[in-house]
This record gives C-alpha cells, sequence and structure tokens, in this order.
C-alpha cells in the first residue's frame, strides 16, 4: 500500500500521522522543517478584547507571555487548538472543526470582536476580521531542517507528500528531482505551485485543513 509522507514539523506531524494511522493508512513522519520559539513583546491586555490562535504551537513556544491574556475569549482554528488552549489554562475558547483562519475571523466578528490579537507562526495566513483592528503577533518560526533518513528511504518508491504550506512545497521541490513516483496532496492551490511541476499526481484537498489533506490522500491510496 502506498505510504502517505508527512513533511510538517512536531508537534503537528505526529497529529497528522494519528489521523492516517486511524484510517489503517501506513503513514511516515519526516518532518522537513524544526520549530523555534521567538522572542515577542505582548500589548497591553486593556488593547485586546479577543485572541485568534491559529496553531497548537502557540501553546508550545508563546511562553510566558501568554498567560496575561486568559481570561480574554478565545477563538481557535481546529479542535487541537482549542485543546492546546484550554490545556494551558485559557477558559473562554471557541472553535469551528474543520475551519481555516477565514472561518475563525468570521466567527470572530459573529462575537462582536473589535480588537484582536492573533498569536501564530512566522508562517501564517493573515486574518481579515470585519470592523476589527487585528494585530498579528509571531511567536515561533520554522526553520528548514536536514532531512531525515526516514525521507531518503521513502522516495525509492511510490509514496503520496502531505505540503502544508508554500514553503513545504518548495521545499519538497528542491529536494526532490526524481519526481514521477511521488504524489502531492497540498493544503492549497499556492502550495501546489510552490512545489512546481514533475509529479506524478498534484491534487488540491477540498479545505485547508489537515484533516481534508489526509481525506484526499486516503483517496488517492484506495485509488491506486
Amino acid at each position: 500500500m502506498t505510504p502517505i509522507l508527512v513533511l510538517r514539523p512536531q508537534p503537528g506531524a505526529d497529529a497528522t500521522a494519528a489521523r492516517i494511522r486511524a484510517r489503517g493508512l501506513p503513514v511516515v513522519v519526516t518532518p522537513l522543517f524544526a520549530r523555534v520559539p521567538l522572542a515577542w513583546t505582548p500589548p497591553p491586555p486593556d488593547a485586546v478584547d479577543h485572541l485568534l490562535v491559529t496553531s497548537a504551537a502557540v501553546f508550545d513556544h508563546g511562553g510566558a507571555g501568554l498567560a496575561a491574556f486568559r481570561q480574554l475569549p478565545l477563538v481557535a482554528v481546529g479542535g487541537a487548538t482549542a485543546a492546546a488552549a484550554r490545556a494551558a489554562g485559557f477558559t473562554h475558547v471557541a472553535f469551528m472543526e474543520g475551519g481555516d483562519v477565514h472561518a475563525a475571523a468570521a466567527l470572530l466578528a459573529r462575537r462582536g470582536a473589535r480588537r484582536v490579537l492573533h498569536l501564530a507562526g512566522a508562517d501564517r495566513m493573515e486574518a481579515d476580521v470585519p470592523d476589527a483592528t487585528v494585530m498579528p503577533i509571531a511567536v515561533y518560526a520554522s526553520r528548514p531542517a536536514p532531512p531525515p533518513d526516514s525521507f531518503t528511504r521513502a522516495l525509492v518508491g511510490p509514496a503520496i507528500a502531505l505540503v502544508h504550506s508554500a514553503r513545504a512545497g518548495a521545499r519538497l521541490g528542491a529536494l526532490v528531482t526524481d519526481r514521477d513516483h511521488l504524489s502531492i496532496v497540498a493544503i492549497s492551490a499556492a502550495a501546489a505551485r510552490a512545489a512546481g511541476d514533475g509529479w506524478r499526481a498534484v491534487s488540491v484537498a477540498a479545505a485547508p485543513t489537515d484533516a481534508a489533506m489526509v481525506e484526499q490522500a486516503a483517496a488517492l491510496v484506495h485509488a491506486g
């Protein structure tokens, strides 16, 4: 059975792998990036009325600066991010399962948010919340890491690679020249374009979420 390669950094890579294994499919966890914390200066808590968090990694790398905002309402992208927020002590957490940053922005607008602190990684999608000022702050970054041995071994036969960002697509394209046996499932059209041409097959997930990517990859595996 064709293996699915997970290229995203930890801890997200393990979460994606768990989705794949739950479907009874083979997976190879082979991160091409490593996350590192960034120094950041929290704004005054009274300058913010809502938080937007687009990745659970914010709670791994945000540090002590997060504590000042725990009592504010927080909108998370996805259930995993919401669970991480609650585990970090945030008490007013809302999310839309399967949603993306645009769905989260719409939820913030419905809640009447006016001053939104958007905590995320350096490589992020910008949030546009109607009638609100959004302050984006990066608390971590994903840096290219040397490909693990599992990456090289996985390229000897047919495989499907999950491309979670345009940066990941560009890095995959830079690392792989023999492409006719590797298929790509990308989170967006931009991520697919960044990977370049010559792959066995390229498809874009129906929604810009990890769950949709895994579903698309599973369909490719079963289709042969």
